[in-house]
């Protein structure tokens, strides 16, 4: 029993490094620039075509919560607007939608409003590189 359990315990420790290793395709393309890293990882979408709203549609809905004074459903949507900014590569919407979050969330920051236009031009070389390589499929 010693000898199956020093393999099994072989495995799950390869396995384990197997996961450190990992690097996504946004790490790679930001490489040692960690502040655009931190900046777009919660803010952008990877393939936001699956998003199945606009960005305008989005913007509306967060003035609509907003007025009904549902903060957590406006939130939520400036983000997502937010999101779809930096997809379509407009830098003043970026920063007017995550403003208009950390606004209705205080305690939220949001890294992308330090340096908008660095964080979206990296998307943008983010989509122009993996969104095309996944429509060659």
């Amino acid at each position: 029993m010693k000898i199956l359990d020093k393999l099994l315990r072989k495995k799950k420790e390869e396995k384990i490094e197997e996961v450190k290793e990992i690097i996504t395709d946004l790490e790679k393309l930001c490489g040692d620039d960690k502040e655009v890293y931190e900046a777009l990882f919660n803010t952008m979408y990877l393939d936001p075509r699956k998003i199945g709203t606009s960005m305008e549609e989005a913007e509306e809905k967060a003035k609509d919560f907003e007025k009904s004074g549902d903060a957590i459903r406006a939130r939520m949507w400036y983000q997502t607007a937010g999101g779809l900014a930096i997809y379509e590569g407009n830098v003043k919407k970026v920063v007017n939608f995550f403003s208009e979050c950390q606004k209705i969330s205080p305690n939220t920051s949001y890294s992308i409003l330090k340096n908008p236009e660095k964080a979206v031009a990296k998307a943008q070389e983010y989509y122009k590189k993996y969104l095309k390589e996944e429509e060659k499929k």
